[in-house]
């Protein structure tokens, strides 16, 4: 499991690429190349889930410096898959865009057999903006308010047989499920849903006792009382949630490395659009109350690059064909 350690940029490193923001809205002659049109940004997940409330925010400052609408589309499914065809699909004019974490780019390929694209070929990287940590969360209607209580209740419940839900079917979520069953001595069968909404619907209103997925999808909940965070992945606690320990604290290492997210275009999309929409974004992650509201969802904030968020993705991709090919697990 240590594989994944120092394979990537660290955190660090991406956080200091926060400052190229301002550099690289300061470049000259980057100008969007829409010509006014509107901007697709396509979502692979359901409105209301976390990925949904990050796009519409940048969307809604990203408009008045494009000089074009950008208009959030859901194309829910298959953990993102859909909206990927749709990308793929779309003209390679700079006016539809897909804005996506680490799943759909840099799992899905390895899990699914056909998907109906290939990021290398297909796409290319725009811009990235922010890493994240998936974490543990129970539902409050669970007694348990720690991994430790966790563990000791599913034994007395169900013989140490549990369920616990994640946004995708054979998505990094659940492939810690598998982890956290191991570890602990515990049955637990993850349980898939089209998105992390209808997942966090079924927590709150305790039809499932647990959930793994990102912090943007449980923090405000969390917040609320509503379900608990009891661990997250990740080399150091969040800033967000400082009192929330990670699972390496708690003996479960080789996760310290954090998964992304970015935006990506159809293959032979104008290095113009291209470098606009990202100087673009660099002046949205540059407003302190953007930052600020992020950084409150439980992401951390930095701007890579077209070339920066390509290699992020490759090596993601890299570990994660390492780590499924030791569990067993065949593409389907």
């Amino acid at each position: 499991m240590n594989t994944m350690k120092n394979t990537l940029p660290s955190r660090r490193d991406l956080l200091g690429l926060a400052g190229s923001a301002v550099a690289a809205a300061a470049l000259p002659g980057l100008a969007w190349a829409s010509d006014g049109k509107p901007v697709r940004l396509l979502v692979g997940f359901p409105a209301g889930g976390g990925t949904d409330a990050i796009a519409r925010l940048l969307a809604e400052r990203l408009k008045d410096l494009l000089g074009a609408p950008v208009i959030v589309e859901n194309r829910p499914g298959a953990g993102g898959q859909l909206a990927a065809q749709a990308l793929k699909a779309a003209p390679a004019d700079g006016t539809t865009l897909f804005l996506s974490h680490d799943h759909t780019i840099s799992i899905l390929p390895l899990v699914v057999r056909n998907p109906g694209y290939e990021p290398a070929r297909d796409f290319v990287p725009v811009a990235g903006f922010a890493t994240f940590v998936n974490a543990l969360a129970l539902s409050g209607g669970t007694p348990a308010r720690s991994v430790a209580e966790y563990v000791a209740w599913v034994r007395a419940q169900g013989q140490g047989k549990g369920a616990i839900g994640v946004p995708a079917p054979a998505s990094v979520p659940e492939f810690l499920v598998q982890v956290i069953g191991r570890t602990y001595g515990l049955d637990l069968v993850a349980a898939p849903y089209r998105g992390s909404a209808p997942m966090m619907n079924d927590m709150l209103g305790h039809q499932i006792a647990a959930g793994v997925g990102s912090i943007p999808d449980f923090i405000e909940s969390h917040k609320a009382g509503r379900i608990r965070v009891v661990a997250v992945l990740g080399g150091a606690r969040q800033a967000a949630l400082p009192d929330v320990p990670t699972f390496a604290e708690l003996g479960l290492a080789g996760f310290e490395d954090v998964p992304y997210y970015g935006v990506f275009a159809p293959a032979g999309t104008p290095r113009a659009a291209i470098d606009g929409f990202s100087a673009a974004l660099g002046k949205v992650l540059a407003q302190p109350d953007v930052r600020e509201r992020l950084t409150a969802m439980g992401l951390s904030v930095g701007l890579m690059s077209a070339a920066q968020l390509g290699e992020r993705e490759a090596a993601y991709a890299r570990v994660w064909s390492r780590i499924i090919a030791a569990s067993g697990f065949k593409p389907q």
